[in-house]
């Protein structure tokens, strides 16, 4: 098993530091943001290292959804290239930060069950993680039946927080508790592999995991009241009390109906104009996310200075890289609807680049 430290990392932070190189650029991004269409915008993915993954795809097969099915297998190979390589410590959190997209899988199989969707619709919106993967997706799809599709996952770790929120679902009719519970269940996994990481590592991951956890408790949180309009009860049970930032007095303030706009201009000051996104929820805090977003990304980009023998380098790499291939779904279906680029530019986390600080691409 490989070890920690400067003779542990050496391999790894080479390598990682060579596929950071391979990002989009901003000169890539700008070019990308200006196709005229899809087919322009698919053509240029394929100059990039995106390529060898599109032409997997006859042209006539390559639909916005397979497309964007294409191009996430490279952020699955980059998964895979990484947690064969990185120290022993580290790879429990490396391989439970990849569960995120096995998570988001089942969601989307258990909303296809719902929507007796066939396998055929369900197939190429799920994340491509072949024999990573736990989930007997297609045969749960093919059930018809949400309690039927949760008994195939008996073995897994899904099963235990699945079945404790079936009783639930099945008095609502409603995903809503099977998600939450998916959802909680799985940050709580990642955190608890942070915190058994020792010293440099753990601080790194720290930064890297805790920003993103504090996105999505404080996105849930303002969510939840904002839409679900949830008890304050009911709030607290649905986010979690741990985090970088974002504390569990936070999440309570917000659950006993403390104001939004100004509990987040304490926690996150850098944020312009949260009063202003707030008036307009339905615009407002898909921009908020965004702006969260990006703030994790600048901690990725930071990870990649100063000493270079630490899980912060991979984790880093990894999560820029997913905000990347969410950048691009979001181009690719503005593309294929003609969306105008004002529309779609305040939805990019990386591939906006004239929100981009100077500097901070750090490549």
């Amino acid at each position: 098993m490989a070890q920690g430290g400067v003779s542990g990392y050496a391999a790894t932070n080479s390598r990682v530091r060579v596929m950071y190189s391979t990002l989009l650029t901003p000169q890539e991004w700008a070019s990308l943001a200006e196709a005229a269409d899809y087919p322009a915008i698919i053509e240029q993915l394929k100059r990039t290292a995106y390529g060898p993954y599109l032409d997997k795809v006859n042209d006539r097969d390559l639909t916005p959804r397979r497309a964007v099915f294409q191009i996430k297998g490279r952020l699955a190979d980059a998964y895979m290239n990484i947690i064969n390589t990185v120290p022993g410590q580290a790879r429990p959190v490396i391989a439970q930060l990849y569960r995120n997209f096995e998570v988001d899988n089942l969601k989307a199989v258990l909303r296809g069950v719902v929507t007796r969707a066939s396998w055929d619709r369900v197939r190429y919106v799920l994340f491509p993680l072949g024999s990573f993967t736990v989930l007997p997706a297609q045969a749960m799809v093919e059930t018809g039946n949400v309690g039927a599709a949760v008994e195939l996952l008996r073995g897994t770790q899904y099963y235990e927080p699945l079945s404790f929120a079936m009783k639930r679902y099945s008095a609502e009719q409603n995903l809503f508790p099977l998600e939450v519970a998916l959802d909680l269940f799985y940050w709580r996994k990642l955190w608890a592999e942070v915190s058994r990481l020792s010293n440099q590592d753990r601080t790194q991951a720290i930064r890297i995991v805790g920003s993103l956890l504090d996105t999505n408790n404080l996105m849930w949180a303002i969510r939840y009241r904002v839409y679900h309009r949830l008890s304050e009860e009911e709030l607290i049970n649905y986010t979690l009390p741990i985090g970088y930032r974002v504390h569990d007095i936070d999440i309570r303030s917000l659950a006993a109906g403390a104001d939004i706009a100004m509990t987040v201009s304490r926690i996150f000051p850098d944020i312009p104009n949260v009063d202003a996104k707030l008036r307009e929820p339905r615009t407002g805090l898909p921009q908020l996310e965004r702006e969260l977003q990006r703030y994790v990304a600048n901690q990725c980009r930071a990870a990649f200075t100063g000493n270079p023998f630490h899980v912060g380098i991979p984790l880093a790499y990894l999560v820029l890289h997913d905000f990347e291939i969410q950048d691009l779904t979001v181009l690719i279906e503005a593309k294929s609807v003609k969306v105008p680029a004002e529309e779609f530019r305040p939805l990019l986390v990386m591939g906006d680049t004239t929100l981009e600080p100077a500097g901070s691409w750090n490549k």
